[in-house]
């Protein structure tokens, strides 16, 4: 996948320096940046090129304003190298969730029994439950009654959620993802938990879903707020009535935008979780109430 490294300079008093670094980082990451670095004169961000969007990030800077604080950027192509190698050469502590699932590599093996025990090998991928949003994804993904159920993974990443579903007794798994070396590592993990035979990997973006047969009973999306602004439509129209729908991947400035979006839908809210800034939903998907006239959500 290719990014564009992206270098915020600050011109701010040391005062200042750290809270303008924080407000960038969080008007870009609104705007599709995955991932930051400080540096001593400011901050740099990177994001996917296909998502990145220069307007959108100008007019995200100018929604914050903090006195005596100027900020400029560059942007270039970041090296196409494996931004990982060092993380995949050492692996990642074992993670457990909910004290019912437990991730892990397979380096580090679970040193006590867990109902569930998922190994995954990431590959340049997202998704080993290192980071809050995926946390909480299967977190939910673990309150679910899955047996027999269908199962769409949006931005599939590393194949976890729809791997933890598929061992909690779903019928099937269909994830796709825009990033290649993720598609097959989906694939990839779901050998390792013995599941391949129920797991399908597409690549491609929500367009893709045209050429995917049927309806699912959950459909999981843990991408960037941007992003499932635009696919939501997508989503429903794969979903079958009475279908839980789990969203990540946004801040919890964020949750209210998001309700008034899947109101307009026909989708109801659960519940919810919040970790360290970022937020997690859970919604009810109705037919019926898709078709009605929406009405404006006040985020609990």
């Amino acid at each position: 996948m290719k990014y564009y490294e992206v270098e915020f300079t600050i011109d701010a008093p040391e005062s200042l320096m750290q809270d303008a670094r924080d407000i960038i980082a969080a008007q870009a990451g609104e705007a599709g940046f995955e991932s930051f670095e400080e540096t001593e004169h400011g901050l740099k961000g990177y994001v996917q090129e296909s998502l990145f969007d220069s307007k959108q990030l100008v007019c995200s800077l100018q929604t914050y304003c903090l006195p005596g604080v100027n900020t400029s950027f560059t942007v270039s192509k970041a090296i196409d190298k494996n931004w990982n190698e060092t993380w995949e050469q050492e692996g990642f502590d074992p993670i457990v969730i909910d004290n019912r699932c437990i991730i892990h590599d397979g380096r580090h093996l679970p040193a006590a029994y867990y109902p569930l025990s998922i190994e995954i090998d990431a590959h340049q991928a997202f998704g080993t439950g290192n980071h809050e949003t995926t946390r909480m994804m299967v977190s939910f993904l673990l309150t679910l009654s899955l047996e027999g159920k269908r199962v769409l993974d949006c931005g599939c990443g590393t194949g976890i959620l729809g791997i933890v579903a598929l061992r909690q007794g779903a019928r099937e798994a269909v994830g796709y993802d825009i990033d290649e070396w993720s598609a097959d590592n989906a694939r990839h993990n779901a050998v390792i938990n013995g599941v391949d035979k129920r797991f399908t990997s597409l690549l491609g973006d929500a367009t893709i879903l045209k050429e995917v047969e049927g309806t699912f009973d959950v459909v999981a999306a843990n991408i960037n707020r941007n992003i499932l602004l635009a696919d939501l439509p997508a989503f429903c129209s794969k979903m079958t009535d009475g279908a839980h729908l789990l969203l990540s991947g946004f801040y919890t400035s964020d949750i209210a935008l998001m309700l008034e979006k899947t109101q307009s839908l026909g989708l109801s809210l659960i519940d919810q979780k919040e970790d360290n800034g970022w937020a997690c939903i859970m919604l009810d998907y109705s037919l019926h109430n898709s078709i009605g006239v929406s009405t404006k959500v006040v985020a609990p």
